[in-house]
């Protein structure tokens, strides 16, 4: 397919595998349509970030309104904020700067250039970072939600990762892999607690962590190939 021409072996084996993966799920699990829509919309979008797509945020206004809807049900107040009043508008914004920062030549068919933090820029994200956090589990505790701290972390570096990544900084991975991580334990919590049939949550979140670590491994290639082709 031209469409996956650039795509190598493995990019193609992992969009298939997950794919057939939420099919699967879908049918035996007897998961929601909206679950099913939110898992398959996620998976192309984080993929296609992973590959410095810009045609991701596409499926980016597709997941976060779906995902809010489903995190509402829960009483995961957090994502649904985080999902409903910051991604959802933030696809549109990517879109933007993501077009008007493309590569003068792709490497391994990135559309972008990418760039890394300073040592500055360190120091203050992280500083960032546990301010918002705490403040954040206690604004969430006092209207009621569920699994308030994990929550709020999953929320306050979701919010730093997306900024990283509007900036197009390789360090965004660093920050989704911690995201992942904390994701997959608040849906597993959620679900045993709860019960429910989302399953393809907790599915799409361990597929995000796996792309996350690939993501980092693909960015720090074409940053260095990037300023390798700079210095020539």
């Amino acid at each position: 397919m031209k469409i996956l021409k650039d795509w190598t072996l493995f990019e193609k084996i992992w969009l298939v595998t997950f794919t057939l993966v939420n099919v699967y799920l879908f049918f035996v699990w007897d998961d929601t349509l909206v679950g099913f829509i939110t898992s398959i919309s996620g998976m192309l979008c984080v993929v296609l970030v992973a590959k410095g797509k810009i045609s991701n945020y596409y499926f980016g206004i597709i997941q976060t309104g779906t995902y809010a809807y489903i995190a509402y049900g829960y009483g995961l107040y957090g994502e649904v904020m985080l999902n409903a009043l910051f991604y959802f508008p933030l696809q549109f914004v990517g879109l933007y700067l993501w077009n008007k920062h493309k590569a003068k030549q792709t490497v391994q068919g990135e559309e972008i250039q990418v760039s890394v933090l300073t040592k500055k820029g360190w120091t203050f994200t992280l500083s960032s970072f546990l301010v918002i956090f705490v403040l954040y589990a206690y604004l969430l505790e006092k209207i009621g939600g569920n699994i308030v701290w994990i929550d709020s972390a999953t929320t306050t570096l979701s919010v730093i990762a997306q900024i990283l990544m509007l900036k197009r900084f390789t360090e965004q991975w660093l920050f989704w892999i911690a995201v992942n991580v904390l994701s997959i334990a608040l849906w597993l919590k959620a679900l045993l607690l709860q019960g429910g049939n989302d399953v393809s949550m907790l599915v799409m979140w361990s597929a995000f962590l796996i792309n996350s670590i690939y993501g980092y491994y693909n960015w720090s290639k074409v940053y260095t190939n990037q300023k390798g082709e700079e210095m020539v």
